[in-house]
């Protein structure tokens, strides 16, 4: 492991299944942090997340943890100390994640989070998925998610052969599927229920962020997908931003691609979900 100079009172805590995560105490002697780290860590990763958390909160609609150190291996943050989301909390993320998203973007794609390293491709767990921008959403999805994920699925055997057909067949139709054309959204892009997290007044907080400006039912589609805190959120999102119409049939186009991620990564039932939702939106 790898910590940041000075912290003492290390701890190992639960923080999700790629980096180790500790409650440390900084050289302070008086910060409690929480700290994720990895030793085979990519290149400027951690910025990126860090970058990602403050932009999610620039528009003040939703919190994040304060970055209090960034490194090439660690990430410190703000120690939240954990409760359990509450109705209002649920209807808060919903509100808040629709002012979040109309944000906006400057580009679909990642212009600007990378800092000092522009372009720098978003993480999914182990994986890295290329941001450089693209002129339209569809064009986005396509050549910068599914195809390259089509592409590590046939390297590393995660998807049959008739399933890779399928998803690239998906990408020739994606302008036909992917609805009205939106603006870039701000997006968290890796919004599953585990990265949401409450605290003791249970209020929302959201962590581990792959930002970039998306199409933002990508976030609500994902945040369906594996157990969302509470239908609240969506009736709150609602009743700030409603979805374009059609919005029912292209949840599962958007859960695709992180289904398609679980594949690679994990194998399991995750290959036959992403197959039958490629064969379905193929055509």
């Amino acid at each position: 492991m790898s910590l940041p100079p000075g912290a003492a009172n290390a701890r190992r805590v639960g923080g999700g299944d790629i980096n180790e995560a500790w409650r440390v105490t900084l050289a302070d002697g008086a910060t409690t942090a929480f700290v994720k780290t990895r030793t085979d860590a990519g290149p400027g990763e951690y910025e990126a997340e860090a970058k990602g958390l403050a932009w999610l909160a620039e528009p003040g609609a939703l919190r994040t943890p304060s970055v209090l150190e960034v490194g090439d291996d660690y990430l410190a943050l703000e120690w939240i100390e954990p409760g359990r989301l509450q109705a209002a909390g649920s209807e808060e993320l919903g509100r808040g994640l629709a002012a979040t998203h109309a944000a906006g973007a400057s580009d679909f794609g990642d212009p600007q989070l990378g800092g000092s390293r522009p372009g720098l491709p978003s993480r999914f767990g182990s994986l890295s998925l290329p941001n450089e921008p693209a002129a339209d959403w569809p064009s986005f999805y396509a050549e910068r998610r599914l195809r390259p994920l089509a592409a590590l699925a046939r390297e590393r055997g995660a998807l049959s052969d008739p399933g890779v057909r399928a998803v690239e067949r998906v990408c020739e139709r994606i302008a036909d599927l992917a609805g009205p054309a939106e603006p870039p959204a701000r997006l968290h892009g890796d919004l599953w229920g585990g990265n949401v997290m409450a605290d003791t007044q249970g209020r929302p907080w959201l962590i581990d962020p792959s930002a970039y400006g998306g199409h933002r039912e990508v976030d609500l589609a994902m945040l369906r997908l594996f157990g969302a805190p509470s239908e609240r959120v969506f009736a709150a999102y609602a009743e700030v931003a409603p979805l374009t119409d059609g919005w029912e049939d292209r949840v599962q186009l958007w859960q695709l691609l992180p289904l398609l991620v679980h594949a690679v990564l994990f194998g399991g039932s995750y290959p036959a979900a992403a197959e039958r939702i490629a064969l379905h939106y193929a055509g």
